[in-house]
């Protein structure tokens, strides 16, 4: 992933409820660059959606439909809180 591509996303986390900023970014930093292909693909459209959606599923308010985002879901839950690790691309 170029920077250029990293920035975008980590702009993306950037969301109207400061814990979603803090769970989206946390995910990115610490566990996206590792992550299987299909789980970055459903991270990227877990960003599409809106905040209430998203705080939704985080907090098992909805059940996710499609298996590659309960995976995420799971995924962004699991990240252990504390301070983010610094971003693989950042130079």
């Amino acid at each position: 992933m170029n920077p250029g591509d990293w920035g975008r996303l980590r702009w993306r986390c950037r969301r109207g409820m400061k814990e979603l900023d803090l769970l989206l970014t946390r995910y990115l930093e610490q566990r996206y660059a590792a992550a299987p292909a299909a789980e970055q693909a459903a991270f990227r459209a877990l960003l599409e959606a809106p905040d209430p959606e998203i705080l939704d599923l985080c907090v098992g308010r909805r059940r996710p439909a499609d298996a590659a985002l309960a995976a995420l879901i799971g995924a962004l839950t699991a990240v252990p809180p504390g301070e983010p690790a610094k971003p693989v691309m950042d130079g």
